[in-house]
């Protein structure tokens, strides 16, 4: 599974093993030793889960939990990974907006395994919460203008996302150029040929060989058509 997890531990040896498991299971870890570092981190890149213990150095994990909870997307899953295992302790986490907690010592495969359901609990999640359009492992999210590959973001420039929604919305219909420069940059005025620009930069991002694309394929003397595959009958949601 694709995903970005930032784990929060003060051990590194602890840290280093989660991190070996998850990215067995394919995905990208970060591992820093204290929540001052973790917040320094966010400012370059979110994650899409945390894992984060409660007895840091400086900043405790409750501490870290209540600002990131403040200031970063509330979706975003995180599970408590601590050898405190009090009532008290569990409630007070779940209370500041964690999504599990686990004690000390644990089963790596669980946590994995745990780790995989949230990240498919928030991918469902997000995608009841608005419209969107699903073509292959892509979900294209048109409220948020986001294009995911199961819970990874594909980086998309402005022009390109709105290229790529034009064509998915209008698909199995033979688009020209002119049509779609006409529907994307909203003149009938201008270069014409940055369609093909673009329709090459979404190829190399979607396709698996974009000399051979499943979804944008060109129409000889017509223009472009973009295909959802075959079968697929639930290609829109809201």
């Amino acid at each position: 599974m694709n995903a970005r997890i930032l784990i929060i531990e003060d051990v590194p040896e602890m840290a280093e093993l989660i991190s070996i498991y998850l990215q067995k299971s394919g995905m990208e870890t970060e591992k820093c030793e204290s929540a001052e570092i973790a917040l320094e981190s966010l400012k370059k890149k979110v994650p899409d889960l945390v894992v984060l213990d409660l007895n840091l150095p400086g900043m405790s994990g409750l501490e870290f939990l209540q600002k990131f909870r403040s200031e970063y997307k509330k979706t975003i899953p995180v599970i408590i990974v601590s050898a405190r295992d009090s009532d008290e302790d569990i409630i007070t986490a779940l209370g500041y907006g964690a999504d599990e907690f686990v004690t000390k010592p644990f089963s790596p495969h669980v946590l994995a395994a745990r780790i995989e359901a949230n990240l498919r609990r928030q991918i469902a999640t997000e995608a009841a919460a608005e419209e969107t359009l699903k073509f292959g492992p892509y979900t294209l999210y048109l409220n948020s203008c986001v294009l995911k590959r199961g819970v990874e973001k594909i980086p998309l420039s402005t022009k390109e996302y709105e290229v790529l929604e034009y064509i998915a919305k209008n698909s199995g219909q033979p688009l020209s150029p002119e049509k779609i420069y006409n529907g994307v940059w909203k003149t009938q005025y201008g270069d014409i040929t940055a369609v093909a620009v673009y329709i090459q930069r979404l190829r190399k991002k979607i396709e698996e060989d974009p000399g051979n694309p499943r979804y944008i394929k060109t129409m000889f003397g017509m223009g472009y058509r973009f295909d959802f595959d075959e079968g697929n009958e639930n290609k829109k949601s809201i």
